[in-house]
């Protein structure tokens, strides 16, 4: 299978279960409740060494939000509910509640919940308060700007992170361009993150390492200066490997993304040669994507 004359490898990429949560938080204006998000999800790149995966989803219209603020939804995924429940309300705590203006509400409805006001009320110092609104409970907690009002819990759903392809190209800068396309492409759909800075991966890895202290090292199999040295998976003419990693609600949900971030990396002259996807022969995650049922 080939688009515009890259060719899609016939393999699959990998994902694996997650817990996952959506926030919403808002502020006075658009610009506070990013910095917001943008603090919370920050450091949160892989569960390997992170503690979770999370990144801004979209930007809310007042009309979209719970209060007719401006808003931001973010997606936190965890590899357990327990570990959902350390992430979520440490970072609430830390970048959102210290934030001017803002509040958190939960984006999801669901059986499961992860707390997060109901673990940050008690920086109330016995000031807080708690409030019902539509069934839901809700604590306003006094800060020195007003009160900051969260969500006493977040739906908790049952999610899939790791889905993943790499983009071979000829020269770095091609294979940078075609990483932006597909960024751009697969940043306006729903229910999915890129948990990456700018969305991109340069240090795609590998299960396990010489050293007996690391979980993961370097794929070498796709690093090109390792051509000589290591069991190459690359053609002679690839000079550059990037890779991006997916997080979704549901199978579906990245597949949508892995469609549309290939189709734009894929473009007419782009200097790519082929797409593949990361894998470790089935052994991680239940989840296949095969690129080429995903572009089929």
């Amino acid at each position: 299978m080939k688009l515009n004359g890259v060719e899609i490898a016939d393999g699959f990429a990998e994902a694996f279960g997650m817990r996952a949560t959506r926030l919403v938080i808002t502020a006075d204006t658009m610009e506070w409740a990013r910095r917001a998000a943008e603090s919370l999800t920050g450091f949160a790149t892989s569960v390997i060494g992170c503690g979770c995966e999370a990144g801004i989803e979209r930007a809310l219209e007042p009309k979209d939000t719970p209060d007719g603020r401006p808003g931001i939804a973010v997606l936190v995924f965890a590899a357990s509910s327990a570990d959902l429940a350390k992430q979520v309300p440490l970072r609430v705590g830390q970048s959102v509640l210290t934030c001017p203006g803002t509040a958190v509400y939960s984006g999801l409805d669901a059986d499961e919940t992860v707390e997060v006001g109901a673990r940050l009320r008690y920086f109330g110092d016995g000031f807080q308060i708690a409030k019902r609104l539509d069934g839901a409970r809700y604590w306003r907690i006094p800060v020195m700007d007003g009160e900051f009002l969260c969500a006493d819990r977040a739906g908790m759903v049952r999610a899939v992170g790791g889905g993943n392809f790499l983009i071979l190209g000829t020269t770095r800068e091609a294979t940078r361009r075609a990483a932006e396309r597909a960024v751009k492409a697969m940043r306006v759909l729903p229910n999915v993150i890129l948990p990456f800075p700018g969305g991109v991966v340069r240090s795609g890895s590998k299960i396990g390492s010489k050293y007996k202290a690391l979980i993961a090292s370097t794929n070498d199999a796709y690093c090109p200066t390792l051509r000589a040295d290591a069991n190459s998976a690359l053609p002679a003419n690839v000079e550059s490997v990037l890779e991006i990693v997916i997080d979704g609600l549901t199978e579906s949900d990245i597949a949508a993304a892995m469609r549309a971030g290939i189709a734009a990396a894929c473009a007419p002259d782009s200097g790519l040669v082929r797409i593949d996807a990361g894998n470790y022969g089935g052994k991680l995650g239940k989840f296949r994507f095969h690129l080429r049922e995903v572009m089929g």
